[in-house]
């Protein structure tokens, strides 16, 4: 075989160097493209066996986009090849700062999103860095060999031998044969995967950015445009799942302990549980969490399920029991569906609605979402006196926001026998530049260090978490854990809130990367530096640590405080609804989460990506591998296979309510069959 190919090779190596010599300009924006390509997965996923295969589609995808090159005339060959390696510039470059973010791929339905940039550019700017416009080199490069082909008179003479249409044909076929090598590689899990687009990561990882890309777009052009294609089956798959779902008729401790009581949401930016409890310099970093925590319920393993649209996924998630959308958002693109929320189910019982929140009405699309969600009324940022002096990051600070809502919440309270409510939070929002307005939250720390040339002991002041991400970060956490201590303070004062149940809830993690972390475990601070492995005292700090740090609080709280202690079951964000539907009163015949106090350790947490968490194990969909939580448990194959067939179909079908709108479409048939 090897002879064979040395041997073809040597036969056609004076065509090699010919097409070589004539195809210069095709050839450096293949290479050009192709090195994007690479780097981009380089610098997110890192390398792994995956990556070569990856690199292989992106070459092929390049082949076939560069042929189409030569329907074009040598001279106006540039503007094509430079457009298109533009567009994969725009790509790579868009994707490279959005993985920062979000440790996941840009969908095209984020594109109706970018309204949302202006919001948050404070916090786009924090997290750029300079690799990132490393991308924008590759454009400016093929410029440059243009312009020396142009210069050594390459076009005029290319012009007179070039034969298009027989290089259009030729560079098609080897793109095509390269990209069947790469399909017959494929496994059945591998086309899945590719066709349910919910695990991105994988996909980019397996079959590169441009098929992700490509294939993102025909799932969004079929599932916006075209979104009665597929419908018969989602509709199938619908009326079946909830035509045979079986009613949790169980009662526990928790039934009906709230009914007819008033509940007041607060969503806490960006609020971790890790920092519960955490002491910096000897002081409490949360210190009225904590005190929260005791007085009330406490949920030590409570995890958000957000996709791209973070805080919104959390409000929609949460609302609804349902899983975010699994191409762009539901805020965003399905904010017009029919959805049964909790909003809803409590206006039936004869509760008015309200949302508050620091920020422009229409971020995240709240101002159209909220009305689709059943809230009578959205307080949003012009319901405020917002100034310069009150202004921290992307709005209103938490201090004016809780102080200046009193007023309306004495209002509502007055007016209304029964509400329920959500207070949105906002100064704990990337990238914690607060500054001054945070106050005073000593990071430094003074430690004793034997001088290396005196061998004198001495005092000194280590920068310690100052100046650092994770530090900025604890002071945002800090200030706003002071301004929740604010407003429970106020409520006592007004006597507001006597007959209401409150909620404090993390709305998703700091996303944060392992570098920042590992610095809060790992540095030390008598050294001055941080510990490596095999140090003592050195923490390893790795994915599926970070994974199952991402835990936020979850406290529901009193003032009376006669219903308390720590739940420890490991619980979702679509479990909240059902849970508190148990307490108050109320159900959702479309939930897909539990009450908690029901299913206790038999739930499963489904994450958009496909991973999934049980109170046995965390499971890592991307790499089909798992940690054990417990050394005592014994891990089954079958329970394994079984978690995940059980969050695949809760995505699929979650995905199908939302995109489908079959609660409004085929609702009255499910109750036509089971009634």
């Amino acid at each position: 075989m090897k002879k064979k190919f040395l041997k073809f090779i040597n036969k056609h190596r004076k065509s090699f160097i010919t097409f070589a010599l004539t195809n210069r300009q095709f050839l450096a924006f293949v290479v050009l493209a192709s090195l994007e390509t690479i780097l981009l997965s380089l610098c997110t996923i890192g390398f792994s066996p995956l990556s070569l295969l990856s690199a292989f589609f992106d070459f092929s995808v390049v082949l076939l986009l560069g042929s189409v090159g030569y329907l074009f005339k040598p001279k106006k060959q540039y503007m094509y090849f430079q457009t298109v390696l533009c567009i994969i510039t725009l790509i790579c470059f868009i994707n490279g700062i959005y993985y920062t973010f979000y440790n996941s791929y840009v969908t095209v339905g984020l594109i109706e999103s970018l309204g949302q940039v202006n919001s948050v550019k404070g916090a786009v700017f924090d997290k750029l860095r300079i690799y990132h416009l490393i991308y924008l080199l590759f454009p400016l490069a093929f410029f440059f060999v243009h312009k020396s082909l142009n210069d050594h008179n390459y076009f005029n003479y290319v012009t007179k031998i070039e034969k298009g249409k027989k290089n259009f044909s030729t560079v098609l076929l080897v793109g095509v044969i390269f990209l069947c090598i790469n399909i017959v590689t494929l496994t059945g899990t591998d086309i899945s995967r590719l066709v349910k687009q919910w695990n991105r990561i994988y996909i980019v990882e397996r079959f590169g950015i441009l098929t992700y890309q490509m294939n993102d777009i025909l799932q969004s052009v079929q599932s916006r445009v075209f979104s009665y294609f597929g419908y018969d089956e989602a509709a199938h798959r619908f009326i079946e799942f909830y035509s045979n779902k079986e009613e949790d008729t169980k009662k526990n401790k928790y039934t009906g302990i709230y009914e007819g009581k008033n509940v007041v949401l607060i969503h806490m930016e960006s609020m971790m549980s890790m920092f519960l409890n955490l002491k910096v310099n000897g002081v409490e970093v949360t210190p009225n969490l904590n005190k929260l925590s005791r007085e009330g319920l406490y949920f030590s393993n409570f995890y958000p399920q957000i996709s791209v649209g973070t805080s919104s996924d959390t409000e929609f998630t949460l609302n609804t029991s349902l899983m975010p959308a699994l191409s762009g958002t539901v805020f965003i693109n399905y904010y017009d569906r029919n959805y049964l929320s909790m909003e809803k189910l409590l206006k039936e019982k004869g509760y008015y609605t309200f949302s508050m929140h620091g920020n422009n009405s229409t971020m995240w699309n709240r101002d159209s979402m909220h009305k689709s969600l059943g809230y009578d009324k959205f307080y949003a940022k012009e319901s405020f006196e917002v100034n310069k002096d009150n202004w921290i990051g992307l709005g209103i600070s938490d201090h004016d926001f809780f102080q200046q809502m009193i007023p309306y919440l004495k209002e509502i309270e007055e007016k209304n026998e029964h509400y329920m409510g959500t207070l949105i939070t906002l100064t704990n929002h990337t990238p914690w530049d607060g500054g001054d307005a945070y106050g005073e939250f000593k990071l430094t720390k003074e430690v004793e260090r034997i001088d290396e040339e005196t061998g004198i002991k001495e005092t000194v002041v280590d920068k310690y978490l100052e100046g650092t991400t994770i530090g900025d970060y604890i002071r945002g956490v800090h200030y706003a854990d002071q301004c929740l201590g604010e407003f429970i303070q106020s409520l006592y004062d007004n006597n507001l809130f006597d007959d209401t149940v409150l909620v404090f809830y993390g709305d998703h993690d700091a996303k944060l990367g392992t570098k920042e972390y590992s610095y809060l475990y790992n540095y030390d601070p008598v050294a001055g530096k941080l510990r490596e492995e095999g140090d003592p005292g050195y923490v390893p700090y790795d994915y599926y640590e970070n994974e199952l740090n991402r835990k936020t609080p979850l406290i529901i709280w009193t003032k009376d405080k006669k219903v308390s202690g720590k739940v420890d079951y490991y619980m979702g964000m679509i479990d909240l609804m059902p849970t508190l539907g148990n307490m108050f009163g109320f159900k959702s015949e479309y939930a897909l989460g539990h009450d908690i106090f029901s299913i206790k350790n038999d739930n499963i947490i489904a994450f958009p990506n496909g991973n999934f968490l049980t109170s046995n194990l965390y499971y890592n969909n991307s790499k089909s591998e798992y940690i054990t939580l417990k050394k005592s448990v014994t891990i089954d194959e079958n329970y394994i296979e079984d978690c995940k067939e059980y969050t695949e179909k809760l995505l699929e079908l979650s995905n199908d309510i939302i995109v489908y709108n079959l609660i409004e479409l085929e609702g009255a048939n499910i109750v036509r069959e089971t009634s």
